[in-house]
């Protein structure tokens, strides 16, 4: 999704207003209104999680579709996300925001009240292409209602630890929920939410799209959306069934093809969903990747390790939910010091030092075995891991932003705000699922974890390399405004 920084609004005290110093009533509702439709969509991300093997025995799933209730909201959320942000940048950000809160709120109703895996999967599925409307619009509106400089930086540093929380609480909520009410429960939390930022939103948020009206980039929705839908549906086919069967091999196939040209539509296009010169800068593209790996990698560690707490060690979702609350603690403290991290050693430095971090402590997961003790080790280890990745979310943002003009900023924030969304997506469709696919629940999960290691320690490697020395002077943690 490209924000354009030269942007019509209708008149609102908050377009003016200097976050850094004294918030009006009205600057709170609408932060309060933006980050919580974000919080709500990361929460989704999560919610589910602990609560799969209960959810899989009460509408009959088996193991192997549980993934399923996972994809079915990736799939929609990650595959359309720049074509709604496109829309949304040329017909008004607000009013697709109102209409993907709505259709939030109702599919989660709907998945809430389902009556077997159909009516569950459509509900995920209906969810997923809410989220894809309320993400681009919301950090979209946030941008163009808070001025550059300290003021958005504050912003966008409050709505990326939401998001980081949002994952967090999903898991301690779920947990919770299923285990005093149902499963059901967990979808029912977030049509509450959805109800109540929806009745809010109107009569704050100011309508906001680009002032030119170009024409939308129709080859290029075109490619990228059936390119993102095609590669998710084969790779999370290919890990249920393998890389044999003819589905698998032609929307492989398909995907890699539509993605080659929406790059190929995109270098030609008068105003592309995505701007490919700024993808040239080193800092956008090697922090980009950065944040690719470690937003995936980690949703596809913790989504491995509720399985293996509860099939393999028998755990209850309650108690499922008590490890991944310390590490939500964990990551809160991550929270306070990983700016001044960076205001010491820098974002590139503390991008490269938090990926391998995270690489590390992911490793040490693989000594996990049957055995009661191991509950220590898988909670110290994704604790720490996760204290690692939020260190990562931080300063992968700070990377991309870093050295680029000012009037080239709304770029490069929607280039990160698309690679946090596509990174949750993935992760799961891509390694998740060899755990609920193996005979061996233990060895699978195995599997995943040493294979997420790997990836995420080649990456530090890569983003080190790529980005080179950092002669910059370190970034103020200041700028973020969580000093």
């Amino acid at each position: 999704m490209a924000i354009d920084t030269t942007e019509t609004t209708s008149a609102s005290p908050t377009a003016h207003s200097p976050l850094g110093t004294r918030l009006s009533t009205r600057d709170k509702l609408v932060l309060f209104v933006l980050c919580a439709a974000q919080f709500m969509v990361a929460l989704d991300f999560s919610v589910l999680n602990v609560a799969l093997p209960v959810l899989g025995k009460d509408l009959g799933m088996s193991q192997s579709a549980l993934q399923w209730a996972v994809t079915a909201f990736a799939l929609p959320s990650g595959g359309f996300l720049l074509l709604f942000g496109r829309i949304g940048d040329l017909y008004g950000r607000r009013r697709l925001f109102l209409t993907g809160l709505a259709l939030f709120g109702t599919a989660s109703l709907l998945a809430t009240f389902a009556w077997d895996p159909a009516s569950f999967l459509t509900g995920r599925a209906l969810q997923g292409l809410g989220a894809a409307a309320i993400v681009p619009t919301g950090m979209s509106l946030l941008t163009t209602t808070f001025p550059e400089g300290p003021a958005r930086d504050r912003a966008l540093g409050i709505s990326g630890t939401l998001l980081s929380l949002g994952f967090t609480v999903g898991m301690v909520a779920g947990g919770v929920l299923t285990d005093v009410l149902s499963w059901r429960s967990t979808m029912g939390l977030l049509s509450v939410f959805a109800l109540i930022v929806l009745p809010l939103a109107p009569g704050l948020l100011p309508e906001s799209r680009t002032p030119d009206r170009p024409r939308l980039d129709v080859p290029g929705a075109v490619t990228v959306t059936g390119g993102l839908l095609a590669l998710i549906y084969a790779l999370s086919t290919a890990a249920e069934r393998g890389f044999g069967g003819i589905d698998v091999i032609v929307t492989l196939a398909a995907g890699v093809l539509l993605l080659a040209a929406f790059v190929y539509v995109e270098s030609r296009a008068h105003a592309p969903l995505v701007s490919l010169p700024m993808l040239r800068r080193r800092t956008v593209a090697w922090g980009n990747l950065g944040g690719l790996v470690t937003f995936s990698m980690m949703s596809t560690v913790v989504f491995a390790l509720t399985l293996y707490l509860q099939e393999t060690l028998g755990l209850s979702a309650f108690e499922t939910g008590l490890v991944f609350g310390v590490q939500g603690v964990m990551s809160a403290v991550a929270g306070v010091y990983a700016p001044k991290v960076i205001g010491r050693f820098g974002a590139r430095r503390t991008l490269v030092g938090s990926l391998a971090g995270q690489g590390l402590f992911v490793a040490g997961l693989v000594l996990l075995n049957a055995h009661t003790w191991s509950v220590w080790l898988a909670t110290a280890a994704i604790s720490l891991a996760s204290m690692c990745h939020l260190g990562a979310i931080i300063s992968y943002g700070l990377t991309v932003t870093s050295g680029v003009p000012n009037e080239e900023q709304g770029l490069a924030t929607g280039l990160v705000t698309s690679t946090q969304q596509v990174g949750l997506t993935i992760g799961i469709p891509l390694l998740g699922v060899l755990a609920t696919t193996s005979s061996d629940l233990l060895a699978g999960v195995h599997t995943v974890l040493a294979l997420d290691a790997v990836i995420v320690l080649a990456a530090a490697v890569l983003v080190a390399t790529g980005l080179g020395r950092d002669r910059s002077r370190p970034v103020e943690a200041e700028a973020l405004g969580l000093r």
